[in-house]
């Protein structure tokens, strides 16, 4: 999976929106503290937050998250696309659709689908502990949901790759158990013990 972590040096500098706060969260702990052992997502999903500010304040002309919509999104989406380290076959490569080319072709880098569905998941959580409204939320709009369903799908026909979700497998021990009790006749019950009128 491609890393999304080098697009930029985040700064602290303040958004224009009164509603969003665009720098990382104020509650969190110094990182000298010992208490401040933030999980990979957390750090990732700040990393992420600071980077699309960045993104932001960089806009020509710069551009306030309060007016950003799904179109800036994709078009974010579209910036990374110079920092993916995933090789996509176009249609006239010898190598489309192979998994494991053989050999080097001039195809373009991309960022993988699965990158880039993970940083919209972490933008999206963000976006709303940062004091976004959900109905409000850029990175849930109908049209970043149909482009990251486009990448996959394009990613998928030019890299010879399914990436349809695994199902998930029941614990063997209980698909078992349950399977021989339906083979297995069920058990007689036990006979009374004999009356004691009857031995007298």
């Amino acid at each position: 999976m491609d890393s999304l972590q080098g697009f930029g040096s985040p700064s602290d500098t303040n958004s224009s929106s009164s509603n969003i706060n665009l720098n990382s969260s104020s509650s969190s702990s110094t990182p000298s503290s010992p208490t401040a052992t933030l999980s990979r997502y957390e750090n990732q999903k700040r990393r992420d937050w600071n980077t699309f500010g960045q993104y932001l304040r960089n806009h020509r002309p710069p551009l306030s998250l309060s007016r950003c919509s799904g179109a800036h999104v994709l078009e974010f989406l579209r910036y990374l696309d110079q920092f993916g380290k995933t090789k996509v076959h176009t249609q006239m490569c010898p190598f489309f659709g192979h998994p494991n080319p053989p050999a080097p072709c001039p195809c373009p880098l991309r960022q993988a689908w699965g990158s880039l569905d993970a940083l919209i998941g972490r933008l999206r959580a963000a976006f709303e502990e940062h004091g976004g409204k959900p109905e409000a939320n850029p990175f849930g709009a109908r049209a970043v949901r149909l482009y990251l369903r486009e990448v996959r799908d394009s990613q998928a026909k030019a890299r010879g790759i399914s990436y349809d979700k695994k199902k998930r497998k029941r614990p063997p021990q209980s698909a078992s158990t349950s399977s021989l009790q339906a083979l297995m006749p069920p058990t007689p019950p036990p006979a009374p013990p004999p009356s004691s009128s009857a031995s007298q």
